[in-house]
């Protein structure tokens, strides 16, 4: 493989894994007894592009599996197959393979041997068992099958009277003889970044699929028109050139019927091969070599005028995430510097700078636009993520031996791509949970008065800045006694006195597990741990509602970008912190008589009949407050890790949005503080981790107790 097609992999790797992903999700959606056509068709696709795609890079065993979904495919939309669960399972075990192949081909894993040769052989085996059935036809069905070809077909083939009859005994069934007849295509596409070698790649596969001209005026050297005359059909040239020219600029326009006999266009096998010679002087010369001769390819001074074909256009382009990242850092120093702009001009009089004020809040407009605008880029639909979950529950349920239904709601809700990326692991440790620990098997369901077959639902929705994403289930809900019983034989602090919420919140414990067998699906305690890691790392927070028989509703609360962040600034001493809104629920200035001391425990506050233990953050970060009295400042209520605690701090200072700054990457990781931003005055702020310091104070008042 010329090193000069190694820049395509790329964009050949992506597009065919998000090809298997749809093919997954389009192979769990087909009803077994009366499948969509369009289903089967857009399968039939997927399988199709990967072929040729594979093909052209010469990754043969990519494409040599998919040749075997692809025949089998085409003949379960034409009628010629009946669709069964067992091709289905065929077909994704296929498509698992595929995966590996892919990951094997780009360097992120290995194939296992095994599976795929258990694969193909499946596939091979469905191949010959339809075959046999369709080769035992009655000489009386052969004989009214030819004369239904020829009633059929007359017009067709009086269209094309040099082509040989179709003979009686090359077929018993009406849809194995083939009647196609050759077609011209003009096709023009942008050749301006494509080496010699890649262009006499495509050439080569292109002069496989029929007679090849070129059609290039030397003097546009930067756009390709070709001439193909071929007894393929567009979508398998279009698959020939996808994956190497921009879309964009290919178009394939069929010219007209060709007049010659089809016997005139040699099988794929016997195509000659296309060698391309680029002059120093840039005009293109092409030889055709068969045999023992040379021959020149036709060469017309026609100007190539490339046209963009409804089959070409593309309403997107694929731009690496390493650009959109750049941009999104310069339109977050952009807000920096316009807040600093702000901040200076708020000291100025506005009537005798009043244009320039004026000047100073449209710019101020159309940063937030472009603020928009630009991250709006990274935002993609969760439906990414939700595609994947059918599989795994179609899967782990046979396994387990259950009936379970996937219902999704909200997958046009959009989130940072980032964000997609670091959900998908913890949102499959809780679709796992809730098939192994939630629904019930279908006997128990249905002597509990519930239906057989148990549902899971997914649900995203925007709540504020914030998206949530719900894991629910109609299943035994969680066990009260249960948890605590378990926890108490792992020398976990609880009490009868816990609140439902803490409770919960255990399963969350690293190594804690209501299973007493441990299979392959769960019951090691490490699945629920990994999911309140990874979300509380994405600045996250999870919630659990239950009920016992009835389910459990499991939420995730997160920023809607990894890049920008709705914080509410506070001020303690000389010193700004902001806190993320998303662990705010509220805010107040306490009464004297509202506090109260606790031995061992410190200080609580009464809200609306509860006590909340605070948090005072000078001491929490060794600073001087400005005031020394909690009735004095401002107490701010904290959600998180099932608890509500009050953050004493001296003033806020007003709610914004933030540019998000690693501190950890460019200083070190600080215990309470998940990040940092730069304020309008240019001074640096910490972000507070929330999460962590309602976890402090727990380790406190447990280590108390």
């Amino acid at each position: 493989m010329s090193a000069d097609l190694e820049q395509f992999y790329q964009i050949f790797f992506e597009e065919a894994s998000e090809l298997l992903t749809e093919m997954d999700t389009r192979l769990l959606e087909l009803d077994m007894h009366s499948p969509e056509p369009e289903n089967l068709n857009a399968i039939f696709r997927v399988a199709h592009s990967i072929k040729g795609g594979a093909d052209t890079f010469g990754f043969t065993d990519m494409a040599e599996m998919t040749h075997m979904l692809e025949s089998l495919l085409d003949k379960l939309r034409k009628g010629e197959l009946t669709l069964c669960s067992e091709m289905v399972d065929a077909f994704l075990q296929a498509s698992d393979v595929l995966k590996q192949q892919l990951n094997d081909h780009s360097g992120k894993g290995q194939v296992n041997a095994d599976e795929a040769r258990l694969a193909s052989q499946k596939l091979k085996e469905l191949m010959t068992t339809t075959a046999t059935e369709e080769a035992i036809p009655t000489a009386l069905a052969a004989t009214s099958a030819a004369a239904e070809l020829n009633r059929m077909a007359g017009s067709v083939l009086s269209k094309a009277p040099d082509e040989q009859p179709v003979s009686s005994t090359r077929s018993s069934t009406t849809k194995e003889i083939s009647t196609k007849i050759p077609v011209t295509y003009r096709i023009n596409f942008s050749c301006q970044d494509l080496s010699e070698a890649v262009m006499t790649k495509l050439l080569t596969n292109l002069a496989r699929q029929g007679s090849l001209e070129n059609l290039n005026n030397p003097q546009q050297q930067d756009s390709c028109c070709l001439k193909l005359t071929t007894m393929e059909s567009e979508e398998d040239i279009w698959e020939t050139l996808a994956f190497i020219v921009d879309p964009v600029t290919l178009a394939i326009e069929a010219e007209a019927i060709a007049q010659e006999p089809a016997d005139n266009i040699a099988p794929a096998a016997d195509k000659p091969a296309v060698m391309m010679d680029v002059p120093p002087n840039g005009t293109t010369t092409e030889t055709i070599k068969n045999g023992h001769s040379n021959s020149s390819i036709k060469t017309t001074p026609e100007p190539a005028r490339p046209k963009a074909a409804a089959s070409s256009e593309s309403s997107s382009i694929r731009v690496s995430i390493e650009k959109v990242d750049q941009m999104i850092n310069l339109v977050g120093e952009l807000v920096i510097t316009q807040a600093m702009l702000a901040q200076t001009a708020s000291q100025i009089t506005p009537v005798i700078h009043e244009r320039l004020l004026n000047g100073l809040n449209q710019l101020e407009r159309n940063t937030r636009d472009l603020q928009k605008s630009v991250m709006s880029i990274r935002m993609m639909p969760i439906s990414f993520v939700f595609s994947r979950f059918p599989r795994v529950v179609r899967d782990v349920a046979a396994k387990l031996g259950k009936k379970v239904e996937l219902k999704t709601v909200g997958e046009g809700t959009e989130l940072d791509k980032g964000l997609i990326e670091k959900i998908t692991d913890p949102l499959t440790h809780l679709i796992r949970n809730s098939l192994d620990h939630g629904i019930e098997s279908p006997e128990k369901r249905v002597a509990l008065g519930k239906p057989a077959q148990g549902t899971i639902t997914l649900r995203a929705s925007h709540q504020g800045g914030s998206i949530v994403i719900e894991v629910s289930d109609d299943g035994a809900g969680l066990n009260r006694e249960r948890i605590l019983s378990k926890a108490c034989e792992r020398g976990l602090p609880v009490s009868e006195t816990m609140s439902d919420q803490e409770v919960w919140m255990l399963i969350f414990e690293a190594g804690f597990s209501t299973t007493e067998i441990v299979t392959d699906v769960s019951g090691r305690g490490v699945g629920m741990d990994v999911v309140k890691r990874n979300i509380h790392a994405l600045g996250g927070r999870v919630e659990i509602d239950s009920s016992l028989g009835q389910g459990t509703k499991i939420s995730i609360r997160l920023p809607l970008t990894l890049a920008i962040l709705d914080g509410l600034s506070v001020a303690v001493g000389d010193q700004l912190f902001v806190v993320p809104l998303t662990y705010i629920t509220e805010s107040l200035k306490p009464q004297a008589a509202d506090i109260r001391t606790v031995r061992g425990l410190g200080r609580v506050v009464q809200v609306r009949g509860e006590y909340l233990p605070v948090i005072a953050l000078h001491e929490v970060l060794g600073l001087q407050p400005a005031m020394t009295q909690i009735h004095d400042g401002i107490l701010i209520i904290l959600d998180a890790e099932g608890s509500k605690v009050a953050m004493l701090v001296d003033t806020l200072a007003g709610q914004h949005q933030f540019v998000i700054k690693s501190l950890e990457s460019n200083y070190r990781r600080v215990q309470g503080v998940s990040g940092a931003t730069i304020m309008g005055d240019g001074r640096v702020a910490l972000i507070l981790d929330a999460a962590a310091l309602v976890s402090m104070v727990k380790r406190t008042l447990v280590d108390a107790a």
